[in-house]
Formats: structure tokens, C-alpha cells, sequence
């Protein structure tokens, strides 16, 4: 059986094929078909797996109390690419950045120096990506705080990450249980226990 039929497409469907050389950043606005949350790395597609509750959650969350507490000159937004470079379009799951970055409502990227925290909720299959790959890619970069959020036992646990501008690699500031606070790049209180809390 082929693999076109094992996810329900017709015999017809031709996967997409990459260009010698790989896909560029740009690339990821002008292929037909892709799935949502297609991520650009090293000139490859990514293609996301469906998300867990808990990611999706972890997200809203995040996403919600940042919005509350950002100060004017910041924004904050989640599942938007950020351009790299050439071949790296990674999509983190949050991010916050400058307000007056926003171009409108057709904008698909953000430029790494927009871009103030970058936040990645860890999935099964993108361990490796969220730990290893996309850090270091953030970080050289320029993206000034990286956040990596994991599960345990149900509840998010943060890892926070601050940009050493020397060595242009993160230092881990801290590991949060139940309740983030932060002081930099702004102050932040974020009660991670509030993960299956509605408004």
C-alpha cells in the first residue's frame, strides 16, 4: 500500500518534492497544500503531529497570561513562524514581540530581532527539535529568551532560558513548578497549576 493511500489521498497526490538545494523560508509561503503549523529546518519541511490536550492547553495558558501582563511596546502571539534565515522558518508555539513589528493581517513571519521570548511546548515527536535543535537555532539568532515548556504529571513545567550575548548561547535562569515569576525581559506571574482552568 502506498503511502499516499495510509493517510486517505488518492493515487493521484504527489508529495511535495524539494528543490536541489532544499526549501527556502519564502518557499513555505507559496506551497500549495501544506499542513497547518509546516515548519521550515536546516531546508526541510516539518510537518506537525496532531496535539496533545496538554499542548494545546499549556499554549492557552501561556498565551492568555503573557497577553495580560506584557507591558505596550510588546505583543504577543502564538503558532506565527519566525524567518531565521534562508532555510529555517521554525513556528515556535508563543511568542512575544514588538508591537510596532506587526505589519498586518497578512504578515506570516517575524524577524528574529523582533522576537523577545520565543516559547516551545514540547511534544512527543519534537523532543529533540525543542531541546536541541530549535535552542540553538533561536539563540543564534539573537532571540534574547527562550522558554521550553514540559509535562509533568499533567502540569507544565518551564524551563527559562536568557541569551549570553558573548557566546551567543542560553543560560537556564530557572525551572518553574505551579508558578512562574519572572522579572526580565518584563515582569511576569504566571500560575502554571491554572492549566485546566477556564475564564
Amino acid at each position: 500500500m502506498s503511502a499516499a493511500r495510509d493517510y486517505g489521498l488518492d493515487e493521484d497526490y504527489e508529495w511535495p518534492r524539494p528543490p536541489e538545494g532544499g526549501w527556502t523560508a519564502d518557499d513555505l509561503d507559496r506551497l500549495p497544500n501544506l499542513p497547518p503549523h509546516t515548519e521550515l529546518i536546516d531546508g526541510s519541511l516539518v510537518f506537525v503531529s496532531p496535539q496533545t490536550n496538554f499542548h494545546s492547553r499549556a499554549v492557552r495558558l501561556l498565551d492568555n497570561a503573557l497577553l495580560d501582563q506584557v507591558p505596550d511596546e510588546l505583543d504577543v502571539i502564538r503558532e506565527m513562524t519566525i524567518k531565521l534565515d534562508k532555510r529555517n522558518r521554525p513556528e515556535p508555539d508563543v511568542l512575544v514581540f514588538r508591537a510596532d513589528a506587526d505589519t498586518g493581517p497578512k504578515q506570516t513571519w517575524y524577524r528574529p530581532e523582533d522576537v523577545v521570548i520565543a516559547v516551545e511546548v514540547v511534544s512527543e515527536d519534537s523532543e529533540v527539535r525543542d531541546r536541541e535543535v530549535k535552542p540553538w537555532k533561536y539563540a543564534q539568532a539573537g532571540i534574547p529568551h527562550y522558554w521550553r515548556v514540559e509535562e509533568n504529571q499533567g502540569l507544565p513545567v518551564v524551563y527559562v532560558y536568557e541569551l549570553d550575548p558573548a557566546t551567543r548561547a542560553y543560560g537556564l535562569t530557572g525551572i518553574f513548578h505551579d508558578k512562574l515569576e519572572l522579572a526580565v525581559p518584563f515582569p511576569v506571574e504566571i500560575d502554571l497549576t491554572a492549566i485546566d482552568r477556564r475564564r
